[in-house]
């Protein structure tokens, strides 16, 4: 005894291509997570140049001694803000140059990409700050003033007055590489449609209505 078969109705839709095992979990690759780490290690490297750059721009606040205490040469002098200002901006420009070249590198984007370029800008941002300070005059007023001699101005430390500039270039970078990604990240192209499939819900005829019988010819 065979059973009946319902033939399938022109209006039901055609099932969907099953989709691809591990689609939605390979979308992070091995390589997208290299090239995050590689982004970070780099800009990590330039903060060597952001503290070359500061040391070299950055106004210099100077001290004099009488021989018994140590003085500010300028009491009114805006050194000190200066050097902040020179900070954040060497800062703003690492962070633009970081995330073009960033995007030029790799325009698809990814989080690991992203999550590098906020690391690696960070990291930078502290290795200019500590390397200039390392590379700038002493800390040590007393030595310092000893060694220049009376009445002689010598040169302050570096410092870093505005801590807030250290987010300056991490900021900077992914903001931009996201707008960038935003604007110019070539789109996936629309899914083909299923043949047979319009996409659009039609509402099947009711049941209970019967065939139209066809007219009779007219005389």
């Amino acid at each position: 005894m065979t059973e009946a078969v319902t033939p399938p109705s022109p209006l039901d839709p055609t099932s969907l291509p099953p989709e691809k095992r591990g689609a939605a979990a390979g979308a992070i690759t091995p390589e997208d997570v290299r090239d995050g780490a590689v982004i970070a290690l780099l800009l990590g490297a330039a903060g060597l140049l952001l503290g070359l750059l500061w040391l070299w721009l950055a106004p210099r606040v100077q001290y004099v001694s009488n021989g018994e205490a140590v003085f500010l040469r300028n009491s009114e002098s805006e050194a000190r803000i200066a050097s902040d200002g020179t900070f954040f901006l060497l800062s703003l420009g690492l962070g633009v140059l970081s995330a073009v070249g960033t995007f030029l590198w790799r325009r698809a984007g990814g989080v690991p990409l992203v999550i590098g370029l906020a690391v690696g800008s960070v990291f930078g941002a502290l290795v200019g700050w500590r390397f200039g300070l390392w590379l700038g005059p002493t800390s040590d007023l007393v030595a310092a003033a000893k060694q220049a001699g009376k009445g002689v101005p010598f040169d302050a430390p570096l410092e870093l007055l505005a801590h807030g500039a250290l987010l300056a270039w991490p900021m900077t970078a992914v903001l931009l590489h996201l707008g960038l990604t935003a604007l110019w990240t070539p789109r996936d192209p629309d899914p083909v449609p299923v043949f047979g499939w319009s996409g659009y819900y039609q509402v099947p005829p009711p049941a209970d209505a019967a065939p139209s019988a066809p007219e009779a010819p007219r005389a």
